[in-house]
C-alpha cells in the first residue's frame, strides 16, 4: 500500500533538512547570501524605501566552537537558542528568523473597505483582491474595485507583481506569487501580503513556509487545516534554515520531480478506485437481474414462493395477527410478453411495462414489497412524554449503508403498546424514511432495540423463504438507479405506502442465498482492494 500523502510530506522534510539532493562544495554558503541581504536592507534604508525599525530585529545566527546555535543581536548581545534549532542541517545552510527575509502585511480591518466604497470597472479603477485570488491562483478572480482617491488612504496595503498573497479567512495558509500581468490594487481583510527583499528565495521560502504552518496546525490538533495565521510578532520569529542559493534551485527541482511521480501514482489510485466502484456497480447489477449465478432448474419457482407466502399470510388474517389485504397485488406476464397487475377483487389487470426496469429469468416473478415483507415504522420523538418505559432508540443518524453508527444513544419513553411495534430484532431489515432516503442495514446484534418514526422495520412473512441481505442488496441497486429517491418513476419520499409499493424482482429463496454468498465475496474482495489504496 502506498500513503501517497505521507510520502509527500517525507519528500518536504528531507528537502528543508538538506537530504534531498547533495551539497556541492562550491555553492555560495547561505551566510553570504544573509549578509547580502542584510546589507540590501540597510540600503534602503538609506533610500528611504524602509524604516530603521524594520531593520532593528535583525539578527545573526550562527554555530558557537561548543556546536551551540547562538543569536547575535544589533546592539552585540549574543543569546543561546539551541533549545529553538529543531533540526541539524548542513554546513553550508544557516538558520534565520523569518523577519529578516521579507516584510509582512496584512490587509486592513474591515470597517477600512466596505462595499459602500466599491464603484464600477474602469480604466481608473483599482482593483481589491481577495482571499479567492489565493486559493485559486488566479490574480483575475474578482470584481471589487475602488476608486483612485480612496486609494491614497490605502495605499500602504498595495500589492505588486512578485509578491506573495496569503489567505487568512475560510481556507487559511493558501499561497499565490502575484504575477507580472497583474493588475494594480490592494490587499483586503481577508489577505496578507509578504514581499521578499531576495526574489531568489521564492520557490524555498513558499516550501518552508506551507511546511511550517501545517506542521504548527498538526501540533495545535488541527491535522494540516490551520484556523488561524499566527499572528507577526509569533510568525516573524519563525526560525528558517537557508540553504545555498543554488542548492535551493537543485532542491525545488528535485522535489518537484518527485511531487510529479507521486501525483502520478495519486491519479492512477483514483483511476483505480473509480474502477472497483464501477465494477461493484456492474456485479450487483447482473446479481439483481438474474445474471450473477446460473439458474438451478430444479429450484422451486419465485411464483410457488409468492403463493405459500400468500397461504402463510392468511393464516396469519385467521390468526387474528394481521388484517386482510384488501389491495393484494398480482403481477403476471401475459402472452403478448407484458406485465399486468391486478389490485385486490378488481376486474381488469393494467399493464405495468413502463414501470418494469429490466427483464429477469423465467423462474423469476415481479411482486410489490408489502406482498412479502411487514413493515412499519417507529415512533415520533415527544420529549414530553413522562409516562412509559425509558428505553434507547436509533434514528437515521444511526443508520448507515450496511451498518450503523450507535455511539451516544438517546432514550424516549415507549408506552407498553409502542415497545413490539417500534421494537428490532436480530435480522431484520431497516430502511430510511428521511435523510438519505432507502439506506439499508440489516440489525445483526442479539440486543433488541426501537426506532424512531423515520425508519422503515422489514421483517418476513415467513422464514426460511426471504433473505433479507439479498433485499438489502436490491435496496443499493434501487438506490444507484434513482428508484428510491430520485426522479422520473423513482421515488421522491419513502412513505409507509411507497415502501409497501415498490416493485421488487423475487429469486427462489436457494437463488438468493446464492446471489448473496456471490456478492459478498465478491465485494469483501473489492473491499480489501479498496483499503489498500487508500
Amino acid at each position: 500500500m502506498i500513503d501517497t500523502k505521507a510520502l509527500r510530506e517525507r519528500i518536504l522534510d528531507l528537502a528543508i533538512r538538506g537530504k534531498l539532493v547533495p551539497q556541492d562544495p562550491n555553492d555560495e554558503p547561505a551566510s553570504v547570501l544573509l549578509e547580502r541581504i542584510r546589507a540590501k536592507k540597510q540600503q534602503m534604508v538609506k533610500e528611504g524605501k524602509l524604516k530603521p525599525k524594520d531593520i532593528k530585529n535583525d539578527t545573526i545566527i550562527f554555530k558557537g566552537e561548543d556546536n551551540l546555535h547562538y543569536e547575535q543581536f544589533r546592539d552585540g548581545t549574543v543569546k543561546c537558542i539551541e533549545d529553538e534549532i529543531p533540526f541539524e542541517i548542513p554546513d553550508s545552510w544557516a538558520w534565520t528568523r523569518l523577519d529578516m527575509l521579507a516584510q509582512y502585511k496584512k490587509g486592513p480591518f474591515g470597517s477600512s473597505i466596505t462595499k459602500a466604497m466599491f464603484i464600477p470597472d474602469s480604466p481608473t479603477a483599482i482593483k481589491v483582491y481577495e482571499q479567492k485570488n489565493a486559493i485559486s491562483k488566479d490574480a483575475t478572480l474578482g470584481n471589487y474595485y475602488i476608486s483612485n482617491e480612496k486609494f491614497e488612504s490605502l495605499k500602504g496595503f498595495e500589492v505588486f507583481p512578485n509578491d506573495i498573497i496569503v489567505s487568512c479567512a475560510g481556507t487559511i495558509g493558501e499561497t499565490f506569487i502575484m504575477p507580472s500581468t497583474m493588475r494594480k490594487g490592494i490587499i483586503n481583510q481577508a489577505l496578507m501580503k509578504i514581499s521578499l527583499y531576495e526574489l531568489q528565495l521564492t520557490d524555498f521560502y513558499l516550501l518552508y513556509f506551507d511546511f511550517k504552518l501545517k506542521e504548527d496546525a498538526r501540533k495545535q490538533g488541527y491535522g494540516v487545516a490551520l484556523k488561524n495565521i499566527p499572528p507577526f510578532n509569533i510568525l516573524k520569529k519563525y526560525i528558517m534554515p537557508i540553504p545555498p542559493i543554488n542548492e535551493q534551485a537543485r532542491i525545488i527541482k528535485q522535489k518537484n520531480l518527485f511531487i510529479k511521480i507521486i501525483d502520478n501514482i495519486s491519479d492512477d489510485k483514483e483511476k483505480l478506485l473509480d474502477l472497483i466502484s464501477a465494477t461493484k456497480s456492474k456485479i450487483l447489477d447482473l446479481a439483481v437481474r438474474g445474471k450473477l449465478v446460473p439458474q438451478n432448474p430444479n429450484d422451486e419457482p419465485a411464483s410457488v414462493l409468492l403463493d405459500r407466502i400468500r397461504a402463510a399470510k392468511e393464516e396469519l388474517v385467521k390468526q387474528g395477527k394481521i388484517k386482510q389485504d384488501k389491495k393484494e397485488s398480482v403481477i403476471l406476464k401475459g402472452e403478448d410478453n407484458s406485465y399486468y397487475e391486478k389490485i385486490g377483487m378488481e376486474d381488469n389487470c393494467r399493464c405495468i411495462d413502463e414501470e418494469i426496469p429490466f427483464e429477469i429469468p423465467p423462474s423469476w416473478t415481479w411482486c410489490r414489497l408489502g406482498e412479502i415483507f411487514s413493515h412499519n415504522t417507529g415512533k415520533a420523538l415527544n420529549s414530553s412524554n413522562t409516562t412509559g418505559c425509558l428505553m434507547t432508540y436509533i434514528t437515521t443518524s444511526n443508520l448507515y449503508w450496511d451498518s450503523f453508527v450507535l455511539d451516544s444513544l438517546k432514550e424516549m419513553r415507549f408506552s407498553e403498546n409502542e415497545i413490539e411495534k417500534c421494537t428490532v430484532r436480530k435480522g431484520d431489515l431497516l430502511v430510511c424514511e428521511g435523510g438519505d432516503i432507502g439506506r439499508s442495514a440489516i440489525w445483526e446484534y442479539d440486543e433488541e432495540i426501537r426506532i424512531q418514526n423515520h425508519i422503515h422495520k422489514l421483517r418476513p412473512y415467513t422464514e426460511l423463504s426471504i433473505s433479507n441481505r439479498f433485499f438489502y442488496y436490491v435496496f443499493y441497486l434501487w438506490k444507484q438507479m434513482d428508484r428510491i429517491g430520485g426522479r422520473g418513476i423513482g421515488l421522491q419520499g419513502f412513505s409507509s405506502k411507497a415502501l409497501h409499493n415498490l416493485l421488487i424482482p423475487l429469486p427462489s429463496y436457494k437463488e438468493q442465498l446464492s446471489i448473496v454468498s456471490k456478492l459478498d465475496y465478491l465485494f469483501s474482495v473489492l473491499e480489501v482492494v479498496e483499503k489498500s489504496l487508500n
